[in-house]
């Protein structure tokens, strides 16, 4: 077990706790790894009733993976890549199918894998300090650890606006979206953990006795605009909606579209669109493998995480530039089943 990660059975809760706050708990395939281990140890253990995952110390749940670590391979044969994504997506699949009840405390940064481990856990926990993105077009990655599952599944085009523009989801918004299943205010989080302790066997009835009113969630108030702007499944025509409105937020969310990678924010929009019909969550997480081993060694991921993380000139240059310039064919590619040998299994 790695130190990164701390484990440990609590009366009749197993624990699981984030243990990396200089990284805000980013994860790494050891840690994934760690998780499986505890799932699979409790799974058939009559002692251990439900799981609690959290994280210690720090300001964030889990920022996402381990990113440097992901370019750093996909700059080479991208094979510790590939190992990373395929036993993330294990850990997401075993959580979403796991017959416990799960709780993930979601308080502050909830990003990208931070997202992935949270959102198939039975019981969703948002505070007010709570930040959910999934912002990886920046970086000219995808929405993955079923966020082709997750985000089809909102109301309306809000999973499409959130998947292409990474905008940051407070609280009260996750409630309202059904990404959480409380609200909580941060101060009474240990005193909800000490509730599940004394109820393991009525989780929902612990967390509804803590639970809050979080106030308007404000995504709520753009809605009809996103289902207007975003109503088209092809991100050429997306861009097209938003430059014929002369409203601010058509504006200001133009902007942010263009300084994203337009390769795979038409990964996305296809993700979301074949994510909508998935038959299981395996079947999901069998195409996101198959799309993620591809796009962690093209070129938009490791200029997006020079230009973000190494250099950090926030100056990215896509290619191609435009929506235009990425062809079907392309993404078709990218998307294409790999061999059965090398295809994704959930065991």
């Amino acid at each position: 077990m790695t130190d990164e990660l701390i484990v440990a059975v609590e009366g009749a809760v197993g624990r699981i706790r984030l243990n990396r706050p200089k990284a805000l708990h980013a994860l790494t395939t050891a840690m994934c790894a760690g998780v499986l281990d505890a799932l699979e140890a409790w799974r058939g253990d009559a002692a251990v009733r439900c799981v609690v995952i959290d994280h210690a110390e720090g300001r964030g749940f889990c920022a996402g993976g381990d990113i440097r670590m992901l370019a750093d391979s996909g700059a080479g044969d991208g094979a510790e890549a590939r190992a990373f994504f395929h036993t993330e997506y294990r850990m997401n699949h075993r959580l979403f199918t796991y017959a416990k009840d799960t709780v993930a405390f979601m308080d502050g940064i909830t990003m990208g894998g931070g997202v992935g481990i949270s959102q198939p856990c039975r019981y969703r926990v948002a505070t007010e300090q709570t930040k959910l993105a999934m912002p990886e077009t920046g970086i000219g990655l995808f929405p993955d650890v079923g966020g082709g599952w997750y985000l089809s599944r909102l109301p309306g085009r809000i999973g499409q606006y959130l998947a292409l523009t990474g905008h940051r989801l407070d609280g009260a918004e996750c409630l309202a979206l059904g990404l959480a299943t409380h609200f909580v205010p941060a101060d009474r989080v240990e005193e909800a953990k000490a509730a599940i302790a004394a109820r393991p066997d009525d989780v929902a009835a612990a967390l509804d006795g803590l639970s809050a009113d979080p106030g308007a969630a404000a995504i709520l108030a753009q809605r009809a605009d996103i289902d207007r702007l975003f109503a088209s499944d092809r991100l050429e025509e997306v861009f097209a909606a938003l430059a014929a409105d002369d409203g601010d937020f058509a504006r200001a969310t133009l902007a942010t579209l263009k300084a994203k990678s337009p390769q795979t924010m038409k990964v996305s929009l296809k993700l979301l669109l074949d994510g909508r019909t998935m038959p299981t969550f395996e079947d999901e997480m069998r195409q996101e493998y198959a799309v993620g081993s591809r796009v962690v060694q093209r070129h938009d991921f490791l200029e997006g995480v020079r230009a973000v993380i190494v250099d950090k000139d926030n100056a990215p240059r896509w290619d191609p530039a435009t929506p235009e310039g990425v062809s079907d064919h392309v993404i078709d590619q990218i998307f294409a089943p790999l061999p059965d040998d090398e295809a994704w299994t959930p065991n």
